[in-house]
């Protein structure tokens, strides 16, 4: 398609409807109750959100990456302590998340602070993932320059090799992060470009609830 014809790309939304008296009090719960309707519709990936993080002068970055824990103290995801969003969130240890289920016409958002799981935390998510997932944690120098993919492979045989009677154990330098939230919105698409809009933000200890103009 010609980049002139994007201004004509659009779909209609569904009614859908998401009401302020009818969501839960807890942003945490109401997330999990949408991230149960995705699970049905079989998408690929419903724990997938874009990650954004900046610098300390303010420069953002974001990719997309997986969701592996919610807890009542917030969301969990893992990565390299030595990558790009690492180096960002150790500058600036805020940082904001962004779900988009199209099928459900849904997008939540995320904004809150961010702190390193505990290593015991750590260490039981790593040893849940597969053996081969577990020899990429060591070999990739997430983020950094290679001479080739073929660097990542070689590289990745040998240390599977080298490993083949041992338990491979979690490095060091890598490990989950909790995002804290204090604000949460849940968007669902409507007729018309009319979406509804709700607004969770954590004051004085508690959630307060408030609707937003699409």
């Amino acid at each position: 398609m010609p980049m002139d014809k994007l201004r004509d790309i659009r779909s209609e939304y569904e009614e859908g409807s998401l009401e302020e008296d009818t969501v839960n009090k807890d942003p945490l719960l109401q997330f999990e109750r949408w991230f149960a309707q995705a699970l049905l519709t079989n998408m690929k990936h419903p724990n997938a959100f874009v990650l954004s993080t900046c610098t300390k002068k303010g420069k953002p970055s974001a990719r997309v990456v997986l969701l592996k824990g919610i807890d009542p103290e917030g969301f969990v995801f893992y990565t390299n302590y030595e990558s790009r969003k690492a180096n960002e969130i150790q500058e600036n240890s805020f940082a904001s998340m962004t779900f988009f289920w199209p099928k459900l016409e849904r997008q939540i958002r995320v904004e809150g602070s961010v702190k390193k799981v505990s290593t015991v935390e750590s260490d039981e998510y790593f040893s849940s993932r597969p053996r081969g997932s577990q020899a990429g944690a060591w070999v990739s120098p997430q983020s950094k320059i290679i001479p080739g993919r073929d660097a990542l492979d070689v590289s990745h045989d040998w240390f599977l090799k080298e490993n083949a009677s041992k338990e491979i154990t979690r490095p060091p330098f890598w490990g989950g992060y909790r995002i804290y939230p204090a604000v949460i919105e849940f968007w669902q698409g409507r007729t018309n470009r009319l979406h509804d809009r709700i607004l969770y933000t954590f004051e004085n200890e508690e959630w307060k609830i408030e609707r937003l103009a699409p």
